[in-house]
């Protein structure tokens, strides 16, 4: 029996004796074990999330809904192997910039609650296991939030930021922020735009109250942003995340060195400006099968019908995100080489960006960008993982919650190989794709 990392029986009478050790009773501990199964996933290609290469022929071992280890050879005796042989094994993605509402259930789901969970059985359909909704999730997804660090999860994880914060008024930003903060927030967000010169944007005054609450209270502030000058600021001030590109001019090493001084992270919702302008026609991507798996064929008809593609197609704005969205990929490929971390997030879940197959088209347009399989793959795992804080998730190390993709195609050869979704696993447990 061979291995590259720890051995893994090893690792399970390690983890035996500190159960064995934790001060709980003899009955407790049958009763646990009783409950706990350690499955054992053989044969698979093992990308763990960690950037440190590929484990061929690889294990994963799995109890209680954690990572118990990764290595190689014949799993311990007693485990309940599950072969994936000839499949790739990767960490579920994370999508560090959507947005919950409820708008993507079916349209004859009418709870609330189910409503909101439907949204993350949707994009838990496409791949993503973990979404930060920065910003207007329902009260609904704050108990979905508190209710998912255990087995058996069948959805995507989800983390909140309550209402988008945008007040012009100091006291009434700090208002609001205070009660975003009181009601368990993950994060605050505020909006610092003026949607291409047709809006009044946040004077400063507010961002700063904002800012404020966020550091009394321990809670980071992503900003919305367009601007370069206004992304400077926030930087300099004390953002907790860039949470769109900058789109105005290119990005330079003035901004490479605040940002990397700051310790905060980028995330480029390349897609969020596609979905400005692609519906001046009828996208080809609804003819697409993996699109069409999880579509939701209310919202097509909206869409496609002749006035609003007419709208689209007449709006100025539209153009101009068009151009921005070229800036847009300009400055990531710069961001990526000067080492800036960048978080996965498409600002996916408004109307008109679908939840799920959008972060796949994300994807394509970073490699469009020239970030290789293997920088965007980071990006969605452990990357977005670090920028957002989720200390166990983003990579498949020991501890860590057993969120995993199985894939038919090599991602790292070809980034658009996650389309070749077999399993999700959220937990260790399988979550059905249809």
């Amino acid at each position: 029996m061979s291995y590259e990392r720890r051995s893994i029986t090893t690792c399970l009478i390690v983890a035996t004796l500190l159960h064995a050790c934790s001060g709980e009773s003899p009955d407790a501990v049958e009763r646990q074990e009783t409950i706990e199964t350690t499955l054992a996933f053989t044969g698979a290609s093992i990308w763990d999330g960690s950037g440190r290469g590929i484990i061929e022929d690889g294990v994963l071992l799995v109890r209680d809904g954690r990572v118990v280890e990764v290595g190689t050879g014949a799993p311990p005796p007693g485990t309940k192997a599950v072969a994936l042989d000839g499949m790739w094994i990767v960490p579920g993605i994370i999508n560090s910039h959507g947005h919950v509402s409820g708008r993507w259930a079916p349209d004859d789901v009418h709870d609330p609650a189910d409503r909101a969970a439907g949204d993350l059985e949707l994009y838990r359909r496409y791949g993503i296991t973990t979404v930060v909704s920065l910003g207007d999730e329902p009260q609904e997804a704050f108990a979905l939030r508190d209710s998912q660090d255990e087995p058996g999860l069948d959805r995507a994880r989800i983390f909140v930021a309550g209402p988008v914060v945008a007040d012009k008024v100091p006291h009434e930003a700090a208002a609001q922020a205070a009660r975003n903060a009181a009601a368990g927030v993950d994060w605050l967000k505020i909006r610092v735009d003026d949607n291409l010169g047709t809006a009044q944007k946040m004077p400063w005054p507010p961002v700063e109250a904002v800012l404020a609450i966020g550091d009394d209270t321990g809670i980071p502030v992503a900003t919305h942003i367009f601007y370069y000058e206004d992304a400077m600021r926030l930087i300099e001030s004390g953002s907790g995340l860039i949470a769109h590109s900058v789109r105005d001019r290119a990005v330079d090493e003035a901004f490479f060195d605040a940002i990397k001084t700051a310790g905060i992270c980028y995330v480029p919702t390349l897609v969020r400006e596609v979905s400005t302008f692609v519906y001046a026609e009828r996208p080809s991507f609804f003819d697409d099968p993996f699109f069409l798996e999880g579509a939701k064929r209310s919202e097509m008809e909206r869409l496609t019908h002749p006035d609003y593609m007419a709208g689209i197609a007449a709006s100025a704005a539209a153009e101009g995100y068009r151009l921005a969205l070229a800036q847009a990929k300009e400055n990531l490929a710069m961001l990526q080489e000067a080492g800036v971390p960048i978080a996965f997030g498409t600002d996916s879940g408004p109307p008109g960006r679908f939840p799920g197959y959008f972060e796949h088209m994300e994807f394509g347009l970073m490699s469009d960008a020239g970030l290789t399989p293997e920088e965007i793959l980071l990006s969605a795992t452990s990357v977005a993982a670090d920028c957002m804080g989720l200390s166990d998730l983003g990579s498949l190390e020991v501890g860590k919650w057993a969120d995993f993709l199985v894939l038919r195609e090599n991602p790292l050869a070809d980034i658009a190989a996650m389309r070749s979704l077999d399993h999700v696993y959220i937990a260790g447990r399988e979550a059905a794709l249809q």
